[in-house]
């Protein structure tokens, strides 16, 4: 199966424009980008997520809407990413959709998703992050659980660099997302590169 490299967005990490980075990570080859900016006005996250949409639609990369459905909704755009708890309130209302993503955190969330009618699910956090430094990760072994207990495609995250991506990738998830690092980034086409050599080298043993 394909090994997906997911941009999700922060622009308080950029160290340049918003818009700039966003120019560079959908040339760099990256599957998809998943504007997260969640705690943006619905106003200025429309007026984002147009040029987001256009710049992602340029370079032949998916652009995937975070959090606000009636964005979404008011672009007839239907392509969201939701926390369990919003898509629990509003999965009547999604189930026309295309892409229905939603962030979980336990097999018990993972079952939930599922119900609700996901059509994917992002696991997390894997690794030790910078933005949960406080918060144990979760590891490969309880990765590697929801992927085998669920039956649908499933993505890693938190922690996720180019070292520890194909670790991600053995334990059954279809891609990796990266946050920090694509927004940091200087050129994330060689961070992209480097991180496809790794996935497509020859495997290591399967860790726990």
């Amino acid at each position: 199966m394909y090994d997906e490299i997911i941009c999700i967005t922060n622009r308080k990490l950029c160290k340049n424009s918003f818009i700039e980075q966003v120019e560079l990570i959908a040339s760099s080859g990256v599957d998809k980008i998943i504007l997260r900016e969640k705690d943006m006005c619905e106003a200025d996250y429309m007026s984002l997520a147009k040029q987001v949409i256009k710049i992602s639609g340029k370079n032949g990369v998916e652009c995937i809407l975070h959090s606000h459905i009636n964005v979404a909704e008011q672009l007839g755009y239907k392509k969201i990413h939701l926390p369990l708890h919003t898509l629990q309130n509003h999965k009547e209302q999604l189930s026309d959709y295309d892409i229905l993503g939603v962030s979980v955190h336990s097999l018990t969330d993972a079952e939930e998703a599922i119900r609700c009618g996901a059509k994917y699910i992002i696991a997390g956090h894997i690794f030790q992050t910078e933005c949960k430094r406080d918060v144990p990760p979760r590891g490969v072994a309880f990765l590697n659980s929801i992927c085998k207990e669920t039956n649908m495609p499933v993505y890693a995250i938190g922690g996720i660099n180019i070292d520890n991506a194909r670790l991600a990738m053995q334990n059954g998830v279809v891609g990796v997302c990266l946050m920090s690092q694509f927004m940091k980034s200087v050129n994330p086409c060689d961070m992209v590169k480097q991180m496809r050599e790794n996935l497509s080298s020859e495997p290591s043993t399967l860790l726990p």
